[in-house]
């Protein structure tokens, strides 16, 4: 026997020479019992050599949260030239300017950080849990906790937790999509491959990131965390926060921004010089200009924004692994599910046994058929039978378990005697037992989907037929159990299942629920295409989806086969179908039934090459495949473990209507972030257009660049309630993908009409109330801080602001108390400092004309811009290969990694 030893094992040579090493000397080279696995004291000997099986640290930290506050090269000129300034004499101002960027930088560190501290606290609520051998038994324990020379159990669904070296296998195969770009799952096997084999064909080795697909295995840990093949990519991918697509838009937007900005701010420095003004003035004027049209704080408010929006959905009892799930889940527009505990109440109750002889006469009255079929049943079945019901199983052997009629037999069962097991799998939908009875007779009970079942019975009285179908047609679950006398014991196989005699039936029942139409409607209103795809009958889930008025599924008249069923394929359906035969059905059919996992995540992924977003709810370790494969995986907290592993969003009740909370709410969020940015547009871009052309006529800088970038930080704190702000219910009722290009028309429509305003407001302040230029910059100042914090409550809708949609209570006191604090400021003891002047009361009273003439003139404005038809298109998302690998890598992160083996600085 090989023993564990008290040495750290040799360090491992990585999976590709384990793959071309047979298992024994593995074993024998890391000291480690195959059937013991390693002990408690080893694994943290080895955890100390190794650290942890992490591939990214998911702790929030304060340098790299500063670091993207500052990163701006705008900025940094804007700062530079502040220092130049204070060294050439200019001392007061670059102080004013400093402090100010300063308390901008901060304001954004703050929020921004926070967010941080949020997705970390996500990230410790979430553990992926994997089954390895320690101390001679099997535990279960975090992955990140796994240690080379572990033996781990991989089943059909999980994650491969590490690189292993594969030593048993029944059926095993992997989808390695996520390393290697090949879609077809790849077949496993426990011996070696020739050396210089390529990743892609290492089979003897299951890889760290990739997904079992079929059948299941052990294997030896050969490589943990950054040296797995999986770990060299995913570190050498950012470890911050993955972003949404709307944050990946923000930056192509501010990027758009930043380019408009140096071409006009070199234009408005060689204006300035031109009409011979102080260089550095000119200069300093120009950069914060430029500072000030680029949305500096939209980070931190989509951060901030996705902070509380976890924290409102955890409240509505919807848990997100990641942020970036949060977006993800406010842009699904279709929604697979599966029916029971969705749609239905979720507690199947095993009601009666149909023996096949007397199905549908007064014969299946007979107890004696009735209770043959019920023990044949409760034998058939992949756990030990005993004196206790069955603990886990399927949840129709637990109904069964649960009947009251159990007790009766149990007795009777206990003289049977198992010799062999042929397991359930989705490909034949059956399980068989081989049994010895107390006579020592030898009986084949194959249990299983009625459709399958029968297929394989010789003699099939037309009446149990019959009986069947209007079982289904009622909307019950039917298991059909079938026998067959063998001569020999051994093991059964699949060829076995042949020439059976039908039994009878097993009848459950799983009402639907009371709330699922209610719920159903919610998801319709928000344009949420609901999809059942089921294991079960198509004539079941027609009937559930029928009494829940769930569009598309009825029976042509007269008929009772399935296949008659409008907008139903089967398993076999589907899998006749290539993938564009199968994306056009797909639109036209809401009921899969008879699906096995593959088929589930071949739908999946069919449908989300139409773009939009696709959405799996599932909590079976028969659904882990297509929640993979959806753009949102949710799963339930009563779910099995492989399925909440494989989610991106948990719900604590499994109810549609807690969806649709959450579903609203990534909308929600998507349009107040948008808010900010059309201000922006609508407002920054037009001041920079007024700067320009007063350049033109004045002596002076219309406006000092220490009260520019003071109105810019002013501006920005009023807009941090956005998040709490109302949203109209048309805004919700579909997905809001992000559109630069209607950003950018919004841009280049909206600019200029806040320029009228500036230009009436020069007028003003030069030919009415004959202004200096310190009263001028005043006067400037409160109009255009005014103007474009008031704004919000006209871009924040469509409709009528206040009257048909009404603002939160914080967005109305942040902004009116932003404006009030600009209003007062020429006549605080500060404004010396900033180099104002107190402005007349009649100055106030045109300011009371002017702010409402232009909330009318963009009210005006919004009802020509859309009426023209320019509200954004639907987008057609694409996910990158990159992106997948990233949200994969997050569940294997630990919120601090161990010096020495980092995963941004490890590399193999």
């Amino acid at each position: 026997m090989v023993t564990a030893s008290p040495r750290l094992a040799a360090p491992v040579a990585g999976v590709s020479a384990a793959a071309t090493t047979d298992g024994a000397e593995l074993l024998r080279g890391l000291g480690v019992d195959e059937q013991r696995g390693l002990s408690a004291a080893e694994v943290v000997r080895r955890r100390a050599r190794w650290g942890p099986n992490a591939v990214s640290s998911h702790q929030a930290r304060l340098l790299p949260v500063l670091w993207h506050q500052v990163r701006s090269p705008l900025l940094a000129l804007l700062v530079t030239a502040a220092l130049a300034s204070y060294f050439v004499g200019e001392r007061g101002d670059a102080v004013i300017i400093g402090v100010i960027v300063a308390l901008s930088v901060g304001l954004g560190f703050v929020n921004e950080y926070r967010a941080e501290k949020a997705a970390e606290a996500l990230h410790d609520q979430i553990r992926h849990e994997t089954v390895v051998i320690r101390d001679g038994a099997p535990i279960e324990v975090d992955v990140t906790d796994l240690v080379p020379g572990d033996i781990v159990a991989l089943r059909l669904g999980d994650i491969v937790p590490a690189d292993v070296r594969l030593l048993e296998v029944t059926s095993l195969e992997c989808d390695e999509s996520v390393l290697t770009g090949e879609s077809l799952p790849v077949a496993k096997h426990a011996g070696l491959v020739p050396a210089g084999t390529p990743l892609a064909e290492l089979t003897s080795c299951a890889l760290m990131g990739t997904v079992v697909s079929a059948g299941s295995g052990r294997g030896l840990v050969v490589a943990t965390g950054a040296r797995t093949e999986f770990g060299a990519i995913a570190a050498g991918l950012s470890t911050h926060q993955l972003d949404t697509e709307f944050q990946v838009g923000l930056r192509k937007f501010s990027m758009l921004l930043v380019y408009v900005a140096g071409a006009l701010t070199t234009s408005i420095f060689a204006l300035n010089v031109v009409l011979h003004k102080p260089i550095m003035d000119a200069l300093l004027f120009s950069l914060a200009i430029a500072v000030g049209i680029t949305p500096q704080l939209l980070p931190a408010v989509v951060s901030s924004s996705l902070a509380a929006g976890s924290r409102r959905m955890s409240r509505r009892k919807v848990l997100v692994k990641r942020l970036v799930c949060i977006e993800d889940l406010g842009n699904v527009d279709v929604l697979f599910t599966d029916k029971t505990g969705t749609l239905t109440a979720g507690h199947i109750d095993f009601t009666r046994a149909l023996p096949a002889a007397g199905a549908g006469t007064e014969a299946d009255t007979n107890a004696c058929e009735r209770d043959a079929v019920l023990r044949w049943g409760l034998l058939a079945t992949e756990n030990t039978a005993g004196a206790e019901p069955v603990v886990g199983g399927n949840p129709l052997d637990q109904a069964l378990w649960r009947a009251p009629a159990v007790t009766g037999q149990l007795a009777a069962l206990a003289g049977y005697t198992r010799v062999g097991v042929l397991p359930f799998d989705h490909e034949r939908n059956m399980v068989s037992v081989l049994v010895r009875d107390p006579d020592s007779r030898l009986t084949l009970v194959t249990k299983g989907a009625p459709e399958t079942v029968l297929d394989r019975c010789v003699d099939v009285p037309q009446a149990a037929r019959d009986a069947l179908a209007v079982e289904f047609l009622a909307g019950n679950r039917v298991v059909a159990v079938a026998t067959r006398a063998v001569g020999e014991a051994r093991p059964p196989t699949a060829a076995d299942e042949q020439r059976l005699s039908l039994a009878g039936f097993l009848v459950f029942l799983d009402p639907p629920k009371p709330d699922a139409a209610g719920a159903l409607t919610r998801l319709s209103e928000l344009g949420i295409a609901v999809k059942v795809v089921t294991g079960d009958n198509a004539a079941v889930a027609v009937k559930v989806c029928g009494d829940l008025g769930l569009a598309g599924t009825k029976t042509l008249a007269g008929t009772k086969t399935t296949a008659a069923v409008l907008g139903t394929l089967t398993g076999a359906e589907v899998a006749a179908l290539d993938d564009d035969a199968l994306a056009a059905a797909i639109v036209g059919t809401t009921v899969f039934a008879r699906v096995s996992p593959k088929d589930k995540a071949r739908i999946v992924r069919v449908q989300r090459r139409s773009g939009g977003g696709v959405a799996f709810l599932g909590d079976g370790v028969n659904d882990a495949l297509a929640l993979h494969a959806a753009d949102v995986g949710i799963s339930v907290d009563s779910a099995t473990d492989v399925a909440k592993d494989a989610a991106d969003v948990i719900m604590l009740e499994k109810d549609l209507d807690v969806l649709a909370d959450g579903v609203a709410e990534g909308r929600r969020i998507f349009a107040n972030t948008i808010k900010y940015v059309l201000m922006g547009t609508s407002s920054n871009f037009g001041n920079m257009f007024s700067a320009a052309g007063a350049s033109l006529f004045l002596s002076f800088l219309p406006m000092l660049p220490s009260q520019i970038l003071l109105n810019n930080l002013l501006y920005d704190a009023s807009q941090l309630a956005i998040p709490t702000d109302h949203v109209d219910e048309s805004q919700l009722r579909q997905p809001s993908q992000w559109d630069i290009g209607f950003i950018r028309r919004f841009m280049i429509f909206f600019g200029p009409l806040s320029s009228v305003f500036d230009f009436v407001t020069f007028g003003v302040m030069l030919w009415i109330f004959h202004a200096g230029a310190t009263e001028f910059r005043s006067g400037w100042f409160v109009e255009s801080l005014a103007t474009q914090t008031l704004v919000i409550f006209a871009i924040r809708t469509r409709r009528i602001p206040f009257f048909r949609s009404h603002p939160s209570l914080p967005l109305v006191l942040s902004a009116v108390s932003v404006v009030t604090v600009g209003s007062v400021l020429p006549a605080s003891p500060l404004a010396h400092a900033l180099g104002f002047h107190p402005l007349p009361a009649a100055f106030f009273a045109a300011l009371v004309g002017l702010v409402p003439g232009y909330l009318v003139l963009i009210e005006a404005g919004k009802r020509v811009f859309y009426r023209a038809g320019a509200t954004p298109p639907p987008a057609r998302r694409r996910y990158s290969r990159t992106r997948a690998l990233r949200r994969r890598a997050a569940g294997f992160s630990v919120r601090n990694l161990i010096p020495g083996v980092r995963a941004d600085t490890v590399r193999r």
